[in-house]
């Protein structure tokens, strides 16, 4: 092959790459940051038009990125309904939020959240994010990922649930359920960022 052929197929390359990175690259949230889109309506598996505002408790708001597919989220799933719980005793509104767009006909369609959602026997609303809206308005990247707002709607956490996706009973560090307490505490969040395990939001290309 030609040198100017090499040349040519090497900044098509990077041209790919770089607007493959530019398309999924998003600025999350930092601590102390505002929830954003909050008056956006969103569709719950139970037909409800929703809203983060809506949802949002007296003493604050969790939100969590999930879907249907991934396989961390199926490691993760068994604390969902007890950090609902805990959320929901502390007076902390909890949602679930599907941003899956890209693969909707693959597994992430709002009948395949309704069939999750029984299936699993979710306690709290599980909503599609149409479009990603949210996830993009977050800087969501992963599926599980936790981000947790005080009654001011500040974020205060963000990252994991806790630090042993695959045995719950091996945990050590539950890193939401402690932000919550100490949340409603008023003591101060001591860790308020982890690192989110998981799989990639399949965003749009």
């Amino acid at each position: 092959m030609k040198k100017s052929n090499k040349l040519i197929l090497s900044l098509s390359a990077v041209m790919i790459l770089a607007a493959f990175t530019q398309i999924t690259t998003v600025d999350a949230l930092k601590i102390g940051d505002k929830a954003p889109q909050t008056t956006l309506e969103i569709e719950d598996t139970s037909g409800r038009s929703l809203t983060l505002a809506g949802v949002a408790g007296d003493n604050g708001l969790l939100v969590m990125f999930t879907c249907n597919t991934c396989p961390w989220v199926a490691k993760w799933e068994d604390r969902y309904n007890g950090l609902a719980a805990l959320a929901g005793t502390n007076s902390i509104g909890m949602i679930a939020l599907n941003p899956n767009e890209r693969i909707r006909d693959r597994g992430e369609s709002m009948e395949d959240m309704k069939r999750r959602a029984q299936k699993q026997n979710y306690s709290f609303p599980y909503a599609l994010d149409e479009n990603h809206k949210l996830a993009d308005a977050f800087g969501a990247t992963r599926t599980p990922e936790i981000f947790l707002f005080d009654s001011n709607m500040k974020l205060v956490y963000h990252g994991a649930i806790d630090d042993n996706a695959d045995d719950a009973n091996t945990v050590e560090a539950t890193y939401a359920e402690d932000a919550i307490r100490q949340l409603v505490a008023g003591t101060g969040v001591s860790q308020q960022e982890t690192k989110s395990l998981g799989c990639t939001i399949k965003r749009t290309e």
